[in-house]
């Protein structure tokens, strides 16, 4: 063949895929950042920013007015849809809290109403969607249980299909009264919910039943009395998972048995400087994308605790903290692309965006910070 038409065949086929490459990776780092409250009026509700991951910018989008205490959110994973959890006490008469469901724009990241659904129980405060996006699992922290919700595939929540009702009590008076979900989270074999709660010092695995829409008991895991676990979070690697406790300011390094949902601990941190005197309650945790520093969030020393993970052994080890600029860092999140996180401070009303060192995993505030009444909860989404 003449090298002449082997050359331009080359040159032709590089400039038609050049733009549709350039598009893609420009994708790769525009998203969506969906932000839950607690909401103070009508007027308030989910706020939608679009998040700019190559300069770490946030331009405000819109909000969705006229839902209540939106705090948790979830996103699907074909990005159509938006749940969020109505962290109230009382839903149509009832002791319960309810969920929402929203479509979601593709064009501008907006939110459409589709329906909301009973929760279950009182304050719920942590929602999560299977892989397939059948089914939503809320945890109700005044319930004391989590409920599996079935979804269908144009968005539209069902009553519950299942409720799963905690027993027993804790040691931490006027925090362990009863049983206090407060997270529920797939596993990542998507076959197993992982509920935390805080009131009886337990983690306990569900199986979950896709056909019939239950969810059975697999293993419990029974922390030290007085921690108070709230949140956690699995390593990429599948072998690990990490368990931040409220009450006691402490990070539990354990492993994970994806089989059986077993759960053994390995290591316990403190989420605190060691000269540190005040009170202090943790909120959440995170794993960087590639597996070797853990965040977590500390109410009170308004902090990120940071840790570096050691990938075969599992053990972390504290390598620092940084100020949140901020008042009671909630939510906070880490983009995909991993070089910035998001913090949610609930109590100074405030986002503020990090530059994260990825070879130290320390730091550093970028001047981007936004005001937002109240904000709990931070989900981001690539843009389509």
């Amino acid at each position: 063949m003449d090298i002449r038409i082997v050359f331009v065949s080359m040159l032709l086929t590089a400039l038609l895929c050049f733009p549709y490459m350039t598009k893609a990776q420009k994708n790769q780092d525009q998203f969506y950042l969906y932000v839950g409250v607690y909401t103070q009026s009508e007027e308030e509700g989910i706020v939608v920013y679009r998040f700019d991951a190559l300069q770490g910018a946030l331009h405000y989008m819109s909000t969705t007015q006229g839902v209540k205490n939106p705090s948790y959110l979830a996103i699907d994973a074909r990005r159509n849809h938006l749940l969020a959890v109505n962290e109230i006490e009382v839903y149509k008469g009832q002791k319960t809290g309810a969920v929402s469901s929203f479509n979601i724009n593709p064009a501008n990241g907006s939110l459409s109403l589709i329906n909301q659904e009973a929760s279950g129980g009182a304050s719920p405060c942590y929602i999560s969607i299977d892989k397939g996006g059948r089914y939503a699992y809320v945890a109700n922290y005044g319930g004391g249980n989590v409920a599996m919700l079935p979804v269908l595939p144009d968005g539209t929540i069902e009553p519950f299909s299942d409720l799963q009702l905690h027993r027993g009590s804790g040691t931490v008076a006027g925090r362990q009264d009863k049983p206090h979900a407060h997270a529920s989270m797939i596993a990542p074999n998507n076959q197993m919910v992982v509920v935390v709660d805080l009131g009886i010092d337990k983690v306990i695995t569900y199986d979950i039943d896709a056909k019939g829409g239950k969810l059975v008991q697999m293993n419990e895991f029974n922390m030290q009395d007085g921690s108070g676990p709230r949140h956690l979070a699995f390593h990429p690697k599948g072998k690990f998972v990490y368990i931040i406790s409220e009450l006691s300011s402490t990070i539990s390094a354990c492993t994970w048995d994806a089989k059986s949902g077993q759960i053994s601990e390995l290591m316990k941190v403190s989420t605190l400087p060691v000269d540190y005197e005040g009170n202090n309650s943790c909120a959440d945790i995170h794993i960087s994308p590639d597996g070797r520093h853990l965040y977590g969030s500390n109410r009170g020393h308004n902090s990120i605790a940071i840790f570096d993970i050691d990938q075969d052994t599992g053990s972390i080890t504290a390598t620092g903290h940084r100020s949140v600029n901020g008042k009671t860092p909630r939510n906070f999140v880490i983009d995909p692309t991993g070089k910035f996180m998001l913090v949610a401070n609930q109590d100074s009303n405030n986002i503020v965006v990090f530059k994260i060192d990825k070879e130290s995993g320390m730091l550093k505030s970028n001047g981007v910070e936004v005001a937002v009444s109240k904000p709990v909860c931070l989900k981001l989404m690539v843009s389509k």
